[in-house]
């Protein structure tokens, strides 16, 4: 179990840095060979990116819903993502030609993404009471004080 760190905690990231949100939502639940090749793509790809931290990727968490997964990704700059996505000796590109294949046009699984690069002193974050979580485990954490 994660340690629980007491009080009020902010974290740092040094420079500018990207979220990544990205998630596939089950359209027809009962066509489990059309959704769950999908599903099972993205664990690859993660144990890809957490091996090769140089890849760019700072610290990943999935959540689970019913219909819904939901991946937020926090990396070092755009262009590794954009790297990473496009990189056919890598994980993603096998993935995604995959799905276009296969899936992308009968609308059994719908996928979706977000990216958004964040810049120094343009982002909040306050974590109370908590284990080191989200931008906490892609940073450092600190104690908070002051505007935190």
């Amino acid at each position: 179990m994660a340690k629980i760190k007491e009080g009020r905690w902010t974290a740092e990231v040094e420079g500018e840095f990207v979220v990544f949100l990205i998630g596939m939502r089950i359209n027809r639940l009962w066509k489990v060979w059309k959704w769950l090749p999908v599903f099972m793509a993205m664990p690859k790809m993660l144990i890809e990116l957490f091996g090769k931290p140089e890849l760019g990727l700072m610290h990943a968490r999935t959540h689970f819903g019913l219909r819904n997964t939901m991946l937020v990704q926090y990396w070092r700059s755009y262009d590794q993502l954009y790297a990473y996505a496009t990189d056919r000796t890598l994980a993603h590109l096998p993935a995604w030609k995959a799905f276009n294949q296969q899936v992308a046009k009968n609308g059994d699984v719908g996928i979706w993404h977000e990216t958004y690069t964040v810049r120094p002193g343009d982002f909040r974050n306050i974590y109370g009471n908590m284990p080191a979580y989200g931008l906490g485990l892609a940073g450092r954490l600190k104690p908070a004080g002051g505007k935190h």
